[in-house]
């Protein structure tokens, strides 16, 4: 949570917020980006004296007159200049020691997207905005580490069972382009054979008959979803065991 949500040491006075904000109520963002094969997530820096240098998710406090989503996308777009793409509620997040002098409730909010389609702009409260490799985190404020570490876990279970990040893919694709989104968001390295056979077998990819063009290996084939069952699928969810 950003500045001016940030509350003083417990020897001074109590937080001092706009009027307009929700008090006790904040909204914290994990946006998720694969930067070449990797999975980092967006985090600024913070500017006020308590944490400066600290890294934190990008949020702060919803106002009275605003939805949830929102504010949500109001504060990343704020802190970040990341805008135009779909955030999901995560999850609710209320342990009472938290936030420090105060009881503050924060909903977090996640997406997965494709890093290098979003140029970031630090915000008047942030001192600096950049990826962070999820297997690398700086010291994070507050409890952002247990939420990011959340937002890993549950992204995993999700990629197993819905396409999710699916998207990231261009419209035509190799097997190659596909384990690697895996692994990315998996950690892991998978076994090739094992993995075309498990896709393969869910039906979800046709095959466009081309391969690919100026590449300085063997050409693979080129693949595409197949658009009713990437719905079905997305609707029903499936089992992918690594």
């Amino acid at each position: 949570m950003q500045n001016p949500a940030t509350p003083p040491h417990s020897h001074v006075e109590p937080l001092r917020l706009p009027q307009n904000v929700i008090k006790a109520l904040s909204i914290d963002n994990l946006v998720f980006g694969l930067d070449e094969d990797e999975l980092k997530i967006l985090l600024v820096k913070q500017t006020d004296p308590m944490h400066q240098g600290k890294w934190a998710l990008p949020g702060g406090w919803i106002r009275y007159d605003e939805n949830l989503r929102d504010a949500a996308y109001r504060l990343l777009e704020e802190l970040t200049g990341v805008k135009q793409l779909y955030l999901e509620q995560l999850k609710t997040f209320g342990r009472v020691n938290r936030f420090p002098t105060e009881r503050v409730v924060t909903i977090a909010y996640y997406a997965l997207v494709s890093a290098e389609h979003y140029s970031l702009v630090a915000g008047q409260s942030a001192a600096d905005v950049s990826w962070q490799s999820v297997n690398n985190l700086p010291e994070l404020i507050y409890d952002h580490a247990e939420i990011v570490q959340y937002g890993i876990k549950f992204l995993r279970h999700q990629v197993c069972h819905q396409p999710i990040g699916f998207n990231l893919l261009p419209e035509k694709f190799t097997l190659l382009q596909l384990q690697a989104l895996y692994e990315a968001i998996l950690n892991t390295k998978l076994d090739k054979p094992n993995f075309r056979r498990k896709i393969m077998k869910m039906d979800l990819l046709t095959a466009c008959n081309e391969k690919q063009k100026g590449v300085p290996h063997r050409a693979a084939n080129l693949y595409r979803f197949d658009s009713e069952t990437y719905k079905q699928l997305t609707e029903s969810g499936f089992s992918f065991e690594i």
